[in-house]
């Protein structure tokens, strides 16, 4: 269970480390400068969130609870951390609006990755099934 939880963390690392190198590049596309205390506290908040999603995806190995209760409990668990960091990082201002806004996103993002990786896996559980019946 370490080392799968070693394995998860360092792929959400090299994912928030992909998503911060894009934004990097853009801000040098633009020519924008920004402090290095700033560029440090964005890619902190990257990474904690590239290592949540990494490891929170044993949620869904949980074979004890139904799908539905895997998702529900992931996607609070998720805008949870996600508004963490984000309040920490200021990702998102603290206002209502602003807030509701963030979670309205959060919510339409999740469930179009949710709704895509679901898809994949039933198109790969149909191919396995189909090559099993040959």
């Amino acid at each position: 269970m370490a080392v799968e939880i070693l394995q998860r963390s360092l792929i959400g690392l090299g994912i928030s480390a992909l998503i911060t190198f894009g934004a990097l590049s853009a801000l040098i596309g633009m020519d924008i400068s920004v402090a290095v205390s700033e560029i440090w506290k964005h890619m902190l908040g990257s990474m904690i969130i590239g290592i949540y999603f990494g490891v929170s995806s044993l949620i869904f190995d949980y074979e004890k609870w139904s799908p539905l209760k895997q998702l529900v409990c992931h996607f609070l668990l998720s805008i949870t951390a996600y508004f963490t960091v984000a309040i920490f990082t200021g990702w998102v201002p603290m206002t209502a609006a602003a807030a509701s806004l963030a979670a309205a996103c959060f919510a339409v993002i999740y469930f179009i990755i949710w709704f895509a990786m679901r898809s994949y896996l039933k198109r790969m559980e149909s191919a396995m099934n189909s090559s099993l019946r040959k």
